[in-house]
């Protein structure tokens, strides 16, 4: 960088010559925009110039460019000049130096906000990685509890059912035995029996005491397993929860995972399901008759349960038996925000989207103990499912749902034990409070709380990323966890009681 400072090495410089030193020097000031790390430079050079050339002006002639003048009203004029000039430049550097030292001041001040900001972060960042450190070593020991509790479900479930066939082998002895006892009591009513045959009765009395006795054992044996196996069953299912919990924590919002593979078959029947009778002019009361029946093919049918007039279901065929969908969206195509009326009666296409109808709903599951299995597929086409056990009630009771999760693949988002009236904005069921979730929230559906689940929502796309916007959509929302915009759904129920759905006995009453 170019400075224009003028430096005499010559003794005989006049005071001409220290006034053009002192401008050159200002110059340096005014002229020049230098770093501020240049700055002190020019204060220090400024600062011992100034000196020399106020000595030099002083003991010197003026130049013979200048009138001819007395030394004492030269010498006074050149010291006037030079400390004018030198107050101006001393008044020049005061400014700058204040303003760098301002400068200076607030960039330590920034300095000094950042290092805190940083190291603050640093500690929240340290206590984080001290978090997930210890959550993975507990998740690590609740995946080896959960794989030793498998094999320990494993080892009594294949025990319980050794039990069972044994107790089916006897329980076909014993009725072949009670058989023979039937004979041969129908041949005592006839004639008198012999000493030897009341011996006989006597000993087939006992042995069928004994056989009873054992049965009891057995049941007693297989309901404690049945117990055990249910407390393990709810500890996997909160283990399942967490580690789905966690898995869906670290993938992109509004998307589930990986798809998962769907079961094999159905879930195991629920214990005292009440038996479905069947009419004798051969309709079926479930989708899952028609398969007994030979039916294989997914489709429209029409189902007439018991005490309810016939109307056209969907029956889906997957798993090895029918389901019945009572709850499908694609595509958007259908408005879901419907009255209370179409939402008791049903509304849409069955081959597209459509919603069955509380009524018809109603009007199958009152025929015993059924599966509410729900299906869901993110914009990125990965899918998911969960099962409930659950009861729905009848019209006076506002189709009150009642779920009980049994398993699934994603962390559950509707409240289980709890009596849920369904609502629409014309129909507003008794929420705890004020705030009309159906009106607010768009569509009929199982409330609760404002802000939850709602598969009957409006249809949106990921594009309407509002939060209004989003809350009104098609979403699944864990308690713990975010919303999960849905590209399509369905609501499908089956019996647990399949040999209650035998269609092949279409005489029994």
């Amino acid at each position: 960088m170019k400075r224009c400072i003028n430096r005499s090495n010559s003794s005989t410089q006049n005071s001409h010559t220290a006034k053009l030193s002192s401008r050159k020097s200002l110059c340096i000031l005014n002229s020049q925009r230098v770093p501020e790390a240049e700055n002190m430079n020019i204060i220090l050079v400024f600062l011992f110039i100034a000196p020399l050339a106020l000595s030099a002006g002083a003991g010197k002639d003026s130049s013979s460019f200048d009138p001819p003048l007395s030394p004492e009203t030269r010498s006074r004029f050149a010291m006037l000049d030079d400390v004018r000039i030198l107050a101006n430049g001393l008044l020049e550097l005061g400014h700058g130096l204040k303003d760098f030292v301002h400068k200076t001041k607030g960039q330590m001040n920034d300095i000094s906000e950042k290092l805190y900001i940083f190291d603050r972060s640093f500690y929240e960042l340290s206590l984080q990685t001290s978090e997930i450190k210890e959550e993975e070593e507990q998740l690590r020991q609740t995946t080896a509890r959960l794989q030793i509790n498998n094999e320990e479900i494993k080892n009594l479930s294949q025990e319980m059912n050794s039990k069972i066939e044994d107790l089916i082998q006897n329980k076909i002895q014993l009725q072949e035995k009670v058989w023979g006892l039937e004979d041969k009591v129908t041949q005592l009513a006839i004639t008198q029996p012999s000493m030897e045959e009341t011996k006989e009765i006597s000993s087939l009395k006992a042995f069928v005491e004994q056989q009873d006795n054992d049965i009891k054992q057995l049941l007693k044996v297989v309901e404690d397993q049945h117990i055990e196996l249910n407390r393990q069953h709810n500890q996997i299912l909160e283990l399942e929860d967490k580690l789905n919990h966690i898995e869906l924590q670290e993938h992109a919002e509004n998307s589930f995972v990986e798809e998962p593979t769907e079961p094999e078959d159905t879930p195991v029947p629920v214990h005292n399901a009440t038996a479905v009778t069947y009419r004798s002019d051969g309709t079926a009361p479930d989708c899952t008759a028609l398969y007994n029946s030979g039916t294989r093919s997914s489709g429209v049918y029409t189902i007439k349960p018991n005490g309810s007039e016939a109307f056209d279901v969907y029956c889906e065929m997957k798993f090895g038996s029918s389901w019945t969908v009572i709850q499908k969206r694609v595509d958007g195509s259908l408005d879901f925000n419907q009255t209370w009326d179409a939402y008791t009666n049903g509304f849409g296409d069955l081959n597209e989207e459509f919603w069955l109808g509380l009524n018809k709903t109603y009007s199958i599951t009152k025929q015993g103990d059924y599966i509410l299995r729900i299906e869901l597929q993110d914009w990125k086409d990965n899918k998911r499912y969960i099962e409930y056990a659950f009861s729905l009630g009848g019209p006076e009771t506002d189709y009150t749902l009642q779920l009980s999760r049994m398993f699934g693949s994603i962390p559950n988002a509707l409240p289980e034990q709890t009596e849920l009236r369904f609502s629409t904005a014309d129909h507003e069921a008794n929420i705890t409070n004020d705030y009309n979730c159906p009106e607010n929230y768009l569509g009929g559906w199982w409330h609760s709380e404002c802000e939850e689940t709602n598969l009957n929502g409006k249809y949106v796309t990921p594009r309407s990323r509002g939060r209004l916007d989003r809350r009104k959509g098609l979403y699944w929302k864990p308690k713990k966890g975010r919303y999960y915009l849905l590209k399509s759904t369905k609501i499908m129920i089956h019996p647990t009681d399949l040999k209650s759905f035998d269609f092949t006995q279409p005489n029994v009453i």
